[in-house]
């Protein structure tokens, strides 16, 4: 016993050490600006936004209803938490992988050996032997009882391996997370594209009541000799226009009820009774609220994704080196048996045995080596992807907010110029009922009122999902999934 406690001793000091590098962390980011994004506007605050229900903020309770509806029952979003399913069922694997199996096990041998002997006589042929029978090349064992088998492991790949799932389950975690973000702001994006459509419609609508009553007017006067033809086809084309522009939009309004239908998880003309009420398209809050760059980089969930599998490939170089080093198994029978059937059932034929197994791959002629070598080059392609998503994300944001910015002036502007075209409109009223311009001149007059309101409204939904843009490329729209993880303990 001695003798065997020197030849492990070896072994269990060995079993105190981790193959592999340890992670340190993601590789550091330089930004043009630590404490603020460089394309921020005055109207950008720079406190902490909030990272769930952003969309509330725009005062919309039928948006309300919906980015709830497509969070409970997007298809895309439980396939991204079956996923985390997945990981986790992933982590409780490897972490049973340490631990012994045992198992029930019923065996029957039965061989038939030309020249075997179990009876330890003299062989065959020889003075004294038997006469060659089947009986004795004939071999029957029966066995009933547990196995147990367990991999003691000694530079501690197994402990890497359950680090490298942790690390992937919180991956999925983190993308479950990014899929609501992407999910939230297609949704809101949909319904300003609705509300847009519909108030387009209407103007259109308006537009060609008056386009209609300007066409019969002018074939009035041509009729009377009193225009020529040509001023009636213009009339005629512009209607034309009116009716094309009418039907475009009917189908776009067709087009983002469906899409909203199929984000909420509903077949395409579900949701036709709730959406069919004209509403007003969404205005963003006065203030935006960003937080800077550091905090964007630790909130965006595929930036953490990217983290994570950063994490998981450095624990799988520990895996690959831990090949380098010995293995040690133990498997165990207990059973019941004999070499009749009957003897299973007899107390007395209690069998026992040990099998410890040391195992050390000397020559394999660079195999492990190159396991390494790919396992590294691999995590060199993890950090350059984090890197990547990182100044993506950095990059969303400062053209997101870059865009708002100009949005919001020309939303301004354009208010500038409704307000006009309306004054000029009421005026023209004025000089309608003095009978200073025709009945023609004015409809032109609302109709370019008309087309301010609708050239504001096209600004303003613009200008909605620039705002909405910013809240997705800050890592906005998510409520924590929880994953409960056991760091890796170091033997």
């Amino acid at each position: 016993m001695r003798k065997a406690l020197i030849l492990f001793a070896p072994f269990a000091l060995l079993s105190g050490c981790m193959s592999g590098p340890d992670y340190a962390g993601p590789p550091e980011m330089a930004t043009a600006s630590d404490n603020a994004f460089v394309r921020a506007g005055p109207d950008i605050d720079r406190a902490a936004p909030v990272a769930g229900d952003w969309w509330t903020l725009l005062g919309d309770p039928v948006l309300n209803d919906l980015e709830a509806r497509a969070l409970a029952g997007n298809p895309s979003v439980a396939a991204a938490r079956a996923r985390i399913e997945q990981a986790r069922a992933s982590v409780r694997q490897e972490r049973a992988n340490r631990y012994p199996s045992l198992a029930g096990q019923a065996t029957t041998v039965q061989a038939q050996i030309p020249g075997l002997d179990i009876q330890g006589g003299p062989p065959a042929g020889a003075p004294g032997s038997p006469a060659e029978t089947s009986e004795q090349d004939s071999l029957s064992i029966y066995n009933v009882g547990l196995n147990a088998n367990w991999e003691i492991d000694f530079a501690g790949g197994q402990a890497r391996r359950i680090e490298a799932v942790n690390a992937q389950a919180a991956a999925s975690v983190a993308n479950a997370e990014d899929a609501q973000v992407q999910l939230a702001a297609e949704v809101a994006r949909a319904y300003v594209g609705l509300r847009e459509a519909q108030s387009r419609l209407e103007h259109a609508e308006r537009e060609r009541v008056l386009q209609q009553q300007t066409l019969e007017l002018t074939y009035s006067r041509y009729t009377r000799g009193a225009l020529a033809l040509f001023p009636v086809g213009n009339a005629n084309a512009e209607l034309e226009l009116l009716k094309s522009q009418i039907a475009e939009a009917n189908a776009d309004i067709a087009v983002f009820t469906d899409t909203l239908a199929v984000l909420t998880g509903e077949a395409p003309g579900a949701l036709d009774a709730l959406l069919a009420t004209k509403a007003d398209i969404p205005l963003p809050p006065a203030r935006v609220a960003v937080g800077d760059p550091a905090a964007l980089i630790a909130r965006r969930p595929d930036v953490r994704a990217a983290e994570r599998t950063l994490a998981a490939a450095n624990a799988r170089i520990g895996v690959a080196e831990a090949a380098r080093f010995p293995k040690l198994s133990l498997m165990g029978i207990l059973g019941l048996g004999g070499s009749q059937p009957d003897d299973i059932f007899d107390l007395g034929n209690l069998s026992a045995i040990a099998l410890p197994r040391l195992q050390w791959n000397l020559l394999d002629f660079g195999r492990t080596a190159a396991s390494i070598d790919q396992a590294e080059s691999v995590r060199d392609e993890a950090s350059a992807s984090y890197r990547e998503v990182v100044l993506g994300a950095l990059r969303d944001a400062e053209q997101s907010l870059a865009r708002f910015g100009q949005q919001r002036a020309n939303v301004a502007a354009l208010v500038q110029i409704s307000r006009q075209a309306d004054t000029a409109a009421k005026l023209n009223q004025q000089r309608r009922a003095a009978g200073v311009i025709s009945q023609a001149d004015l409809n032109t007059s609302i109709r370019q009122r008309e087309q301010a309101k609708a050239n504001l409204d096209r600004a303003i939904a613009a200008m909605t999902n620039g705002w909405i843009a910013i809240q997705k490329s800050l890592g906005l729209g998510w409520s924590e999934v929880p994953l409960v993880t056991t760091p890796p303990q170091t033997r």
